[in-house]
């Protein structure tokens, strides 16, 4: 039985990630300093536009670092 309880372990976490996906992407529009932070690199040029969130990426990091360790911590 051990078996089944960890495909039902993986498979409500992956519900939850799927939820959180799909209220950031809901939410998405009214939190507009996300992905703009300080530390993220934007450099436009004429025809030529590079973007690239570190700061964000490194938030998203520890939030999802935080979040999967609450889960998996015994």
């Amino acid at each position: 039985m051990n078996g089944f309880e960890n495909i039902g372990k993986i498979l409500i976490i992956t519900g939850f990630v799927i939820i959180a996906i799909g209220a950031l992407l809901i939410l998405s529009g009214k939190i507009s300093w996300f992905g703009r932070l300080p530390g993220d690199i934007l450099i436009q040029r004429k025809n030529f536009t590079f973007y690239f969130p570190i700061a964000t990426s490194i938030i998203l990091s520890i939030l999802l670092t935080f979040i999967l360790w609450l889960f998996f911590r015994r």
